[in-house]
């Protein structure tokens, strides 16, 4: 017998559940993106998750996923597996017709005549587009306000941010305003503004997911993911994300498997010890230490491995990530698209600057080539480290989400924050973060790390540990 829902109810439901109902017809597609639309209306002037909404398109797509429903039944998932659910997309992903700006006024008119190769996935699998969310500008940063247009709030506290780049992606998930959302992660802005919001974020293997159409931040990290409700949830979305294209070189040959079924026995998780030795809140180290430990009641072995401090992988990552944002970003001269240069803001400005001069004539082998060699070293320690364990488990973040302004104080706040993520980045390895529990009423995340094409192992990890709790139950029912 098919459950009952009210519409205000259906904007809670996880992918799996939404699925399920739409299956078994217990409410339809329209239903439901209404239910997710007028939650938008309702919150999002105080959250400002969106940027850009698709409202009137979304509804057409879900009255069109509706009779194709009813005339092919269950069939209809099997051709479309996201047919009629209703998510949000990160504004740095190009959708062809509607404008891409990626948090910044100089593309604030640019409306691309291409999707993405993710945008384009999710429209052939079903999925109906709510609107495109809010970032970091080019996605420079860890808390979504460094954005040109607005700064994006935390569901849970409106006075303290998200975290980012993807932030709005986040906060729209945390706030129930979508099913599911998509994000990008360059070195934690999937995994940091999962933890500070209570959800499920998945960063897959550098390569895992094709990147074309994305708006470049780190050619050489950069890597689309999901942000969810569940690790069910991400684990299928990245099944219809996830392979081989012909328009990025840099992505994985290996087959897609089915990530939502997984099995594995005898996983050990490794503890490293110089991940824990870094500055951090006490109440984030328990909950860790908690996760941990339910980890091994599930059945995983954990044994203590050294891996290079993360200190250095701060050094190593900024002067990549800045080199490469000077490249990137060298493109947009306001000739083909977008405004002229005078329209970038500060922080582009800024890492463009400290980029040009690593990379110029006698400073590139002092910084930029050292950085790349202790790059090579941090690649092989994991390497390493992987001999001896499956899993790496970590806190996500340090400390709960900040207060707006908090981050100020430090000019390299991002790369402290993403101090727990940038070994793994300019690995390319995989990772998760999910919810374990709260601080001053604050969620934190957990983190695992994988090899690269380790996200199966990850998806059976993440999906056990959330059968068997319920952190990732908690969501944010009205926002004051």
């Amino acid at each position: 017998m098919s459950k009952s829902y009210k519409l205000e109810e259906l904007c809670f439901l996880e992918l799996k559940e939404a699925l399920e109902g739409l299956k078994n017809k217990s409410f339809t597609s329209e239903e439901l993106t209404k239910s997710c639309i007028q939650r938008i209306e309702e919150y999002d002037e105080k959250i400002k998750a969106f940027l850009a909404l698709n409202f009137e398109n979304a509804l057409l797509e879900a009255k069109k996923a509706d009779n194709y429903i009813s005339e092919k039944g269950e069939e209809a998932f099997e051709e479309f597996p996201l047919l009629g659910i209703p998510y949000a997309l990160k504004d740095n992903f190009s959708t062809k017709g509607i404008v891409t700006t990626a948090s910044a006024k100089i593309l604030e008119n640019y409306i691309p005549p291409f999707d993405a190769t993710v945008t384009k996935k999710l429209k052939e699998a079903g999925a109906i587009m709510l609107g495109k969310t809010n970032m970091d500008a080019f996605a420079h940063g860890s808390s979504t306000e460094t954005s040109d247009f607005k700064k994006t709030a935390n569901p849970w506290d409106l006075t303290c941010v998200p975290g980012g780049s993807s932030g709005g992606s986040a906060a729209a998930v945390a706030a129930n305003m979508c099913i599911f959302a998509i994000g990008s992660e360059t070195a934690g802005s999937i995994r940091g503004p999962a933890s500070w919001c209570g959800v499920s974020g998945f960063k897959p293997s550098y390569g895992r997911v094709s990147r074309y159409g994305v708006v470049a931040m780190a050619s050489s990290t950069d890597q689309p993911g999901p942000l969810t409700k569940s690790i069910w949830d991400a684990s299928y979305i990245l099944n219809i994300i996830a392979g081989k294209d012909i328009n990025d070189a840099t992505t994985i040959h290996n087959e897609v498997p089915d990530y939502t079924k997984t099995n594995y026995h005898n996983l050990t998780i490794g503890i490293p010890k110089s991940y824990f030795e870094i500055e951090m809140d006490p109440k984030v180290k328990e909950l860790t230490l908690n996760f941990i430990e339910k980890l091994k009641e599930l059945g995983f072995k954990t044994k203590e491995i050294d891996l290079i401090a993360p200190k250095y992988s701060i050094g190593v990552y900024t002067i990549v990530q800045r080199s490469e944002v000077s490249s990137n970003l060298a493109r947009l001269d306001g000739i083909r698209y977008g405004l002229d240069r005078s329209n970038f803001g500060f922080e582009a400005k800024k890492r463009m600057f400290l980029g040009a001069h690593v990379l110029s004539a006698g400073y590139s082998d002092k910084y930029y080539e050292k950085a790349q060699k202790v790059r090579t070293l941090i690649i092989k320690d994991f390497e390493e480290a992987f001999k001896e364990c499956d899993l790496i488990v970590s806190p996500t973040m340090p400390i709960t989400a900040l207060k707006f302004g908090e981050g100020d104080k430090n000019p390299l706040f991002g790369e402290m924050m993403d101090i727990l993520h940038e070994g793994s980045a300019v690995s390319g390895l995989s990772a998760i973060s999910v919810p374990i529990g709260m601080s001053d009423n604050m969620p934190v995340g957990g983190q695992l790390i994988a090899p690269r094409v380790g996200e199966e192992k990850l998806a059976y990890a993440g999906i056990l540990f959330q059968e068997n709790t319920d952190f990732h139950k908690s969501f944010v029912k009205e926002i004051k």
